[in-house]
């Protein structure tokens, strides 16, 4: 009886709650997703394998794959780098992997998280390629907000960041471009395209796997991991990455999304997963007309008009007119025609190119 007790105690850690995992080790936190208390340890393993099923039951990649990882020094991209190159390693993926910034010219905000970038590249080993907006667009975002102010900023990053990416990507010559989109990012844009009425978006914003008819498909292996446990991740691990948000952001749409999921995930935390789901469940009907998939005809990335909102964007900023390309204007689209049959059908469009590489 005596040694029964003796082993019992063993097994239970002094000054608190076991883990209900291992039962051997002190639990040191609830996860947010299950609410179990469990040790660093086997919070560890939890999260690395949660991510390792999801890459291999979805197929994402393939051995001998170039695979970019979409990295801006903030605590998601900065976990997607580690957690790639642990996984890489421990389960022999078989992967080439890159570290892919971009540069928006955010001053006091950007160049201080791509010194994070730069440490993070000697900490794993990971070779780095910077794309900046002044390179490839010809402005900066501080240039962009002087001239039309903090309301809708945000749209131009967006467009921006997401074409840069591309091109990036293209330069690194990758198979695949990962970014660290996690669980509450996904519940967010669902909550986002419902509101807009945007079906289009709606019918793929929780796809794992995006843009596989375009130039370089996007995968996002963080689709079902809580913003919470990257960060808790994050902090055990003692991890480099830098924290401050963007100066440009307070009052991005956004922001409301977020907030309606936090106060969801208090009452239930289960939401986030259920928002997605319902995601995932919408169908379209079959009479709805989609937008059809094309190429832009001055630049040559994907879109489905004749220009991408890149270079309407870009076109507004260089004829000093920064809201031609903000709203569903039909005075963009006339402004448009109007020039390409003043060419007579020929590209000697005057104004500058969006971005410096041709798909």
């Amino acid at each position: 009886m005596a040694s029964e007790v003796a082993a019992e105690t063993a097994a239970k850690p002094r000054g608190g709650r076991p883990c209900t995992i291992c039962n051997a080790k002190r639990a040191a936190l609830k996860r947010p997703k299950t609410l179990e208390q469990i040790c660093k340890e086997c919070f560890y393993e939890v999260f690395e394998d949660e991510i390792h099923r999801v890459i291999v039951d979805n197929h994402l990649f393939k051995p001998g794959e170039r695979i970019a990882i979409g990295a801006s020094g903030g605590k998601d991209s900065t976990v997607l780098a580690y957690v790639m190159s642990e996984l890489n390693r421990k389960h022999d993926y078989g992967l080439d992997l890159f570290l892919l910034s971009v540069d928006e010219g955010i001053t006091g905000y950007r160049d201080d998280s791509l010194e994070t970038v730069k440490r993070n590249e000697i900490q794993y080993g990971l070779p780095l390629k910077v794309v900046s907006y002044k390179d490839l667009y010809g402005w900066t975002m501080d240039e962009i907000v002087k001239l039309i102010g903090l309301k809708n900023n945000c749209t131009f990053c967006g467009v921006f960041r997401r074409q840069a990416l591309d091109r990036g990507a293209a330069l690194l010559k990758v198979d695949k471009l990962v970014t660290g989109h996690n669980a509450d990012d996904i519940a967010e844009t669902v909550l986002l395209n419902i509101l807009r009425g945007d079906i289009a978006r709606l019918s793929r914003c929780t796809s794992i796997t995006t843009g596989e008819d375009g130039p370089i498909p996007r995968c996002k292996p963080f689709k079902y991991t809580f913003e919470k446990e990257i960060v808790m991740y994050a902090y055990f691990k003692r991890l480099d990455y830098f924290s401050t948000e963007c100066i440009y952001s307070p009052n991005a749409y956004r922001g409301f999304a977020r907030e309606f999921i936090k106060d969801l995930e208090r009452i239930r935390p289960r939401a986030i997963l259920d928002i997605i789901k319902s995601g995932e469940d919408f169908r379209i009907s079959t009479s709805t007309k989609m937008p059809e998939q094309g190429i832009c005809e001055k630049c040559g990335y994907i879109s489905s008009q004749k220009w991408c909102k890149a270079c309407v964007l870009l076109e507004g900023l260089n004829r000093g007119l920064p809201k031609l390309g903000i709203g569903r204007s039909r005075g963009i689209d006339h402004e448009r025609s109007k020039e390409t049959r003043e060419t007579n059908g020929t590209k000697a469009l005057q104004s500058k190119q969006c971005g410096t590489l041709d798909f």
